[in-house]
C-alpha cells in the first residue's frame, strides 16, 4: 500500500534474524544496528517498495500513522511470544554468596581441639600486664576455655538442625578425638569414590560439540534478558565442556530465579543441532509442566520437538511420546522419574538435564550414575553452596556458581502481621489494582476451602481458585494452565507452590501461620515472588493470643531483616549448609557434617582431596608472637560483638599479607580512625604473616629490641641494607635464631620496624626465588 514499514525488535540478534528471514522473502530491508539513522533518508526504493526498516526498541505494540504511511510492527506481533517483560540494561549487582559463619553468644561452635561447646563472648583479661581478647566457651559439666583471639580459627560455628540440641563435649575427653576420627575415614572414602568417578569421566571418550553454529548465535540472542556476569561464565564453561572429548558432569547452583534453566536451554539446543536428543528430568510434575511450558515457549521459533513425559499424560500419549523418542522424532523430553524406565529408549542421547538431583530417591540416582558414565550430564540446584564448600569440592565435581542477581531485579519487601482483613484485603487489592495476581498459602489441606471462602467474602471482586497435592493430577493443572494464563487472581495453595514455579505476574505472596514453617522453606516460599521488574511483597500471618515458640519468633525475625538480593542466600545457608548440602554428598556424608560441624568437615575434605591428587597441602605454622603491647579491636570502636568476632577470624585465617591489608581498608570505611589498639593488632597480623613466610616460629620482644626463632636465613638477614629507621643492627645468633637491636625505640615503633624489616626479607626471598627459576 505504500506505507514506510519499520519492525521493532528486542535485540540486534532479532534484527539479524528478521533480516534473513524478510530477504528470503524477496524483501529490501534496511537495519538501523548497520547504518546510522541519518544516513537512511524515507525516499522510495525503486520500484516504489520501501525497505523495511528494522530497529531495536522496547516496545510491546504496534500502531499506523496513515499521515506519514506509517506502520510500526513489533517482533512478538510476529512471533506470538507468550509473554514479555521490561528489559532494561541497567545491571545492580547482587551480594555473592558468602559463609554464613557469623559467631554470636549462645551459639554451638566447634574446637578443633577440644570438639563441641558453647560461645560465651569476648572476655577481657589482663595477661603481663596488656590487656588481651579471648573467646570464651563452655564445654559439659560447666568447664570454661578461654582461646586468644589470634588463634581463633581453631573455633568454627557448629551448625545443627532446627529444634536439634547437640550434646556438649567434655574438656579432655577422647570422644571427640574419636569421632573426629572416624568422620576423617567416611571424608577418605567420599573423596576416593568421588576421583575415581571423575577420573573414569575424564578417562571417557564422550560425544563432541562443534562450535557456535550461527543458529546458536541467533538463539542466544533472541533472550529476552540481559545476561549476568555470573550466568555468562557458567554458558562459556558448560560450553567447552561440551565441546571437549570427555563426558561433561557439572553442577549449577545458583538462587531461585537467577537464570539456571537458561543456562540449561542453551546447552539443549547445543546439543539438538548436533543431530542428539535431550532428556529434561524434574523431581515433581507441576515443575516438569512448568519447564515445558518454558522449552516450548523459547523453542517455538525453531524446529525443535518438545514432548512431556509424566503422569500428567494418559498411558495412550506416553505410549506415543515413547514411541517417537525411538524412532528419533522428538528433540527433547521432559518428565519426571518416568524418564528413568526402562521402557524409555533414545536413538541418540546426548544430554540429560537434572532440576534438583537431591529430591531423587537412591534407586533413581543409581541408575543416574550409570548414565553419567557416558553422556553429558548438567544438574541444576538451588541449594545455596558455601565459599568453603566449593572450594572442597573444587577438583571433584565441575561447578558453576550463579551468585549475581538479575538485572532491575528488586528486594522483596517483607511483613509480618497477625490476622488483620483490613491489612490482607489491602495487600491483595494492591497487587490486582497494578495488574498482578497473589499466592495465598494455607498448609491444611482440610480446612483450605474454608479460608479460601472467608477471602472471597473479603474480597469479592478478586476470581480465587484452589490447588493442593491430594488433588488429581489433569484437575491440579488445568487450575495452574488456567492460573498462568491469568483466569484466576488469587490461588490458595498449601506449599505445593515451593517447587519451581516461574510466573513473573504474581509479585504478592501471603503466608498464614508462617511460625510454623521451616527458615528455608519460608526462604523457597518468598522466593516464588519477585521474579518481574515490579517490587514484590511477602506477608507472613502469625496468630495473635498464641504462644509462638523462640525458634519461630527468631526464623521471622531473620526473614523479614534480610531482606535484599543476595543476603538471601546467606539466611538460607544458615538453615540449608547442613540439610541442603548434605543432600548433595549423600545421607552418609550428611551424619558426617553433623558430627563435627559445617566448617571443619570442608577444611578437612579439602586437605584430603589434595592429598589424593597429589598435591603438596601446606602445615599451618604457629607463630607465637610475644610483645608488650595492648592489641585488641575495643569495644567502643566495634560495639558490635558478632563483628568483632568476624574480624577477629579473618586475621586469624590470614596467610596473605593482601587478606591483612583487605581487613585494615574495611575497618577505616566502616568504623573510621582506628585507636592504637586496633591498629597495633594489624600490625602483629602482618608480622605474623610475615614471619610465616620466613619459616618462623616465635617473635619476641626483648629488651634491647626483637628475637626471631625459627629458620632464619643469615645470608638474607646480613644482605637487609639499609636498615629502618631506628634499628641499629641485626645480629645472627646461629642457624635458628637473630636479633634486631633497636633500643631507642617504644614498643609499637619497634613493632613497626620490625614489620618493616620482615617485609623486606620477605621481598628479598621472593626476588632471589625468581631468579633462580628462572636460571632453571
Amino acid at each position: 500500500e505504500g506505507a514506510l514499514v519499520v519492525i521493532a525488535c528486542d535485540n540486534n540478534g532479532q534484527v539479524m534474524r528478521l533480516v534473513e528471514l524478510l530477504r528470503a522473502a524477496d524483501l529490501d530491508t534496511c537495519p538501523l544496528y548497520t547504518r546510522e539513522p541519518d544516513q537512511w533518508h524515507p525516499s522510495r526504493a525503486p520500484g516504489g517498495i520501501e525497505p523495511v526498516v528494522l530497529m531495536v526498541g522496547p516496545l510491546h505494540h504496534g500502531f499506523s500513522w496513515r499521515p506519514l504511511e506509517l506502520m510500526l510492527i513489533t517482533d512478538r506481533e510476529i512471533f506470538g511470544r507468550y509473554r514479555r517483560r521490561h528489559v532494561y540494561r541497567k545491571f545492580h549487582r547482587g551480594s555473592p554468596v558468602s559463609e554464613a559463619d557469623e559467631i554470636t553468644r549462645g551459639d554451638h561452635v566447634v574446637h578443633v581441639d577440644h570438639g563441641v561447646g558453647i560461645f560465651l563472648g569476648i572476655r577481657q583479661q589482663e595477661v603481663d600486664r596488656q590487656v588481651r581478647d579471648f573467646i570464651e566457651l563452655e564445654y559439659a559439666d560447666g568447664n570454661r576455655l578461654l582461646v586468644p583471639v589470634e588463634k581463633i580459627r581453631l573455633v568454627q560455628r557448629y551448625s545443627v538442625s532446627e529444634g536439634e540440641t547437640p550434646k556438649l563435649d567434655k574438656l579432655g575427653s577422647r570422644r571427640w578425638l574419636q569421632r573426629r576420627r572416624r568422620t576423617e575415614k567416611q571424608i577418605r572414602e567420599l573423596a576416593e569414590e568421588l576421583l575415581q568417578l571423575y577420573a573414569k569421566r575424564a578417562a571417557g571418550q564422550g560425544q563432541t560439540c562443534a562450535q557456535d553454529s550461527g543458529m546458536q548465535a541467533e538463539f542466544e540472542a533472541s533472550f529476552l534478558y540481559p545476561e549476568t556476569p555470573d550466568q555468562a561464565r557458567a554458558i562459556d564453561e558448560v560450553k567447552r565442556d561440551l565441546e571437549s572429548n570427555r563426558p561433561m558432569d557439572r553442577l549449577i547452583c545458583g538462587d531461585v530465579g537467577y537464570g539456571k534453566t537458561e543456562v540449561a536451554i542453551r546447552a539443549a539446543f547445543k546439543v539438538i543441532q548436533e543431530g542428539r536428543q535431550v532428556a529434561f528430568l524434574c523431581p515433581t510434575t507441576l515443575l516438569a509442566e512448568q519447564h515445558m511450558h518454558t522449552l516450548t515457549e523459547r523453542f517455538a521459533e525453531y524446529p525443535v520437538r518438545v514432548e512431556m513425559l509424566s503422569r500428567l499424560r494418559t498411558v495412550a500419549q506416553q505410549r506415543e511420546t515413547i514411541a517417537r523418542l525411538r524412532r528419533g522424532e522428538v528433540d527433547i523430553v521432559v518428565g519426571t522419574h518416568r524418564l528413568l524406565s526402562k521402557d524409555v529408549k533414545y536413538v541418540d542421547l546426548g544430554l540429560i538435564i537434572i532440576d534438583e538431583e537431591q529430591r531423587f530417591g537412591v534407586a533413581h540416582k543409581e541408575r543416574l550414575k550409570k548414565i553419567r558414565e557416558s553422556v553429558d550430564v548438567l544438574t541444576l540446584t538451588a541449594t545455596p553452596i558455601p565459599r568453603t564448600l566449593h572450594m572442597a569440592l573444587s577438583g571433584l565435581r565441575d561447578m558453576s556458581l550463579i551468585q549475581t542477581a538479575p538485572a532491575d531485579r528488586h528486594p522483596i519487601k517483607t511483613r509480618i502481621i497477625h490476622w488483620d482483613e483490613d491489612q490482607i484485603t489491602e495487600a491483595v487489592l494492591r497487587e490486582l489494582n497494578r495488574g498482578g495476581q497473589v499466592y495465598f498459602v494455607h498448609n491444611r489441606v482440610h480446612s483450605i476451602h474454608d479460608v479460601a471462602t472467608h477471602l472471597s467474602e473479603i474480597v469479592p471482586t478478586a476470581r480465587i481458585a484452589i490447588a493442593h497435592g491430594q488433588m488429581a493430577e489433569r484437575e491440579l493443572e488445568e487450575i495452574f494452565t488456567r492460573f498462568v494464563d491469568g483466569e484466576f487472581d488469587i490461588l490458595v495453595a498449601t506449599t505445593i507452590i515451593e517447587n519451581g514455579l516461574d510466573i513473573p505476574n504474581v509479585n504478592t505472596i501471603v503466608v498464614n501461620r508462617a511460625d510454623a514453617f521451616g527458615l528455608a522453606q519460608l526462604y523457597q516460599l518468598r522466593g516464588r515472588v519477585g521474579r518481574d521488574v515490579k517490587r514484590a511483597y511477602a506477608y507472613l500471618i502469625v496468630p495473635e493470643g498464641e504462644d509462638v515458640t523462640d525458634q519461630a519468633v527468631r526464623r521471622l525475625a531473620t526473614i523479614e531483616e534480610f531482606s535484599e538480593l543476595g543476603v538471601g542466600f546467606q539466611i538460607a545457608l544458615r538453615d540449608m549448609e547442613i540439610r541442603g548440602t548434605g543432600n548433595l554428598l549423600g545421607a552418609e556424608q550428611h551424619g558426617a557434617m553433623q558430627s563435627i560441624g559445617f566448617e571443619l568437615y570442608c577444611e578437612l575434605l579439602e586437605e584430603e582431596v589434595k592429598r589424593l591428587k597429589g598435591e603438596p597441602v601446606a602445615p599451618w605454622r604457629d607463630i607465637e608472637i610475644r610483645w608488650p603491647i595492648t592489641a585488641h579491636l575495643p569495644a567502643s570502636f566495634i560495639p558490635l560483638e558478632s563483628q568483632r568476632v568476624s574480624l577477629y577470624k579473618r586475621l586469624s585465617v590470614a596467610r596473605r599479607l593482601e587478606d591483612v591489608e583487605a581487613v585494615a581498608g574495611e575497618l577505616s570505611d566502616r568504623f573510621g580512625r582506628l585507636p592504637p589498639q586496633a591498629h597495633a593488632l594489624l600490625q602483629i597480623a602482618r608480622l605474623r604473616v610475615l614471619g610465616g613466610e620466613l619459616g618462623l616460629t616465635q617473635i619476641t620482644a626483648t629488651a634491647e629490641g626483637v628475637r626471631l626463632s625459627g629458620a632464619v636465613w643469615t645470608d638474607v638477614i646480613r644482605a637487609a641494607d639499609p636498615l629502618p629507621d631506628g634499628v641499629r643492627r641485626t645480629v645472627v645468633e646461629n642457624s635458628a635464631a637473630a636479633r634486631m637491636l633497636m633500643p631507642d625505640l617504644s614498643p609499637p615503633a619497634r613493632l613497626g620496624a620490625a614489620v618493616e624489616l620482615c617485609r623486606r626479607w620477605v621481598d628479598q626471598l621472593r626476588d632471589e626465588s625468581s631468579a633462580q627459576r628462572a636460571a632453571g
